[in-house]
């Protein structure tokens, strides 16, 4: 029987005061869809609504409940378990507990599969964390907050704030007592302009949380994408049994790295220092730090043809040497992700499934619009968007160029998000759902299929390494 996970000082411990470190992976683009993991363009609440209209809300309903049945079952929590990890981050969309035009009031239909794969995950051992990828407004800039914009309207508008703080206690009732919870992430990668509201807002989630949980940890994300706590000061003094939750992407480890990753000496002092200055602020108060998202993603064959091998190589490398720097620590970390169609999972679907099949055409059309907007590369349209970014470097003053969240966004950055990831996007997502006019209820649930344990290959070389030093930590 598992005991509550606690915070004692910078350790996680057990029930007998034994540590516990956390070595895991993200679920994503399962209760909280993401464009890249799950093969569609935009936000998951435009594609929701789109095939609905094309095939019908009941059809729609049965075709995405059905994935989310499919993309995490048995099989999958009995491979994870093999690999020697022992927990998930489940990242979960806030539309699945209220819906925007009945606020307030729970969906309990949300609990279904959440309840579902902490109870598969338990019955392997593994712990599960809460996580809130999507709060209603958009508590970030990104698509993976489902807000349909890049303005986070969460900072501005107070409603918003005070339905999370209502889900979230209506969450903590839920599963209060659930020892394989490992704890509540109440809202990933909050980008806050002003970096005074996240702290305020935190400061009352805590409070709501507490009111009916005193047991589980909370994990609390730096500011401006998980990688700022600058702004904190001494807020951590009213609080107790908390984390803080750093996101450690290295650049090294995507398309738009500014050189090949070789290791070098001095490639590996900047992938630690960049990590380093993330949990600072905890190490000179002596808190504990997790790292709630990491890793690289990989070139496939499909499009990256011959130099794919040679392109994973260097990845891998960013991944063993982050990994190093992680065991000094003792770190616990949670990498991104489990399962997509084949960027960044440890599994991922087929391209012989019946999903990848049906849109081959309409994938490698969204690979060369560049309408993602993580890890994307922009080679084929750069030219298009190129003079859009010199008349903007040429007619805005330098002073007035950088637009938070800089310098994580910059100046060209903002404009590929916006004019790719948003409005081309949006152009595309009824392309999308086209595809599945016409499909009988038989044929959406083999189309969901495709998601299943045994319709997904494994990327072996990640799960190797991961498993090689899930248990390979540095001594006291």
């Amino acid at each position: 029987m598992a005991s509550y996970l606690k915070v004692s000082a910078t350790k996680i411990v057990d029930g007998d005061g034994e540590e516990v470190i956390l070595r895991g992976a993200g679920l994503g683009g399962w209760m909280n869809m993401e464009n890249f993991i799950s093969g569609y363009p935009g936000c998951e609440f435009q594609i929701r609504g789109a095939l609905a209209e094309v095939i019908g809300p009941q059809k729609s309903e049965f075709f995405f409940d059905k994935f989310l049945g499919y993309f995490f079952e048995e099989a999958d929590a009995r491979f994870f378990k093999s690999l020697g990890l022992n927990c998930i981050r489940l990242p979960f969309n806030y539309r699945h507990f209220e819906d925007d035009m009945n606020p307030r009031v729970l969906k309990e239909e949300g609990f279904k599969h959440l309840d579902r794969v902490i109870d598969l995950c338990a019955q392997q051992g593994i712990y599960t964390i809460l996580d809130l990828h999507s709060a209603a407004g958009g508590q970030n800039t990104d698509w993976h907050c489902d807000a349909g914009t890049h303005m986070a309207n969460f900072w501005i508008h107070k409603d918003f704030q005070d339905r999370t703080i209502w889900l979230w206690t209506e969450l903590a009732k839920h599963y209060v007592g659930n020892k394989w919870i490992a704890g509540y992430n109440p809202l990933n990668e909050p980008t806050d302009p002003t970096h005074t509201a996240v702290i305020k807002f935190y400061e009352r989630v805590y409070d709501a949380i507490r009111s009916v949980d005193s047991e589980h940890i909370i994990y609390f994300d730096g500011n401006t994408f998980a990688s700022d706590f600058s702004h904190f000061g001494d807020v951590h003094k009213k609080w107790a049994n908390t984390a803080y939750s750093i996101h450690d992407y290295s650049v090294f480890g995507f398309p738009a790295s500014p050189e090949e990753y070789l290791s070098s000496d001095e490639q590996r002092r900047r992938m630690k220092r960049s990590y380093e200055k993330k949990r600072e602020w905890m190490d000179q108060r002596g808190l504990c730090v997790w790292n709630g998202e990491w890793g690289p993603v990989y070139a496939r064959k499909q499009y990256d043809g011959i130099a794919t091998d040679a392109i994973n190589k260097q990845r891998y490398r960013v991944l063993q040497d982050q990994l190093t720097i992680y065991n000094e620590d003792r770190l616990s970390w949670s990498i991104w992700l489990y399962k997509d169609i084949g960027f960044q999972g440890m599994v991922y679907a087929s391209q012989e499934t019946p999903y990848l099949t049906l849109l081959k055409d309409f994938l490698a059309k969204k690979h060369r619009l560049a309408v993602d907007a993580w890890g994307t590369d922009t080679t084929l349209v750069q030219h298009i968007y190129q003079p859009l970014i010199d008349h903007i470097a040429k007619e805005i003053p330098l002073e007035n160029q950088s637009l938070y969240p800089a310098p994580v966004w910059k100046m060209d950055a903002r404009v590929g998000r916006l004019s790719r990831s948003i409005l081309v996007a949006e152009y595309l997502v009824k392309e999308w759902a086209e595809h599945f006019r016409g499909k009988t209820e038989a044929e959406l649930d083999e189309i969901a299929k495709s998601f299943k344990f045994e319709n997904c290959l494994h990327r072996d070389e990640l799960n190797k390494i991961l498993t090689a030093n899930a248990g390979l930590v540095a001594e006291n």
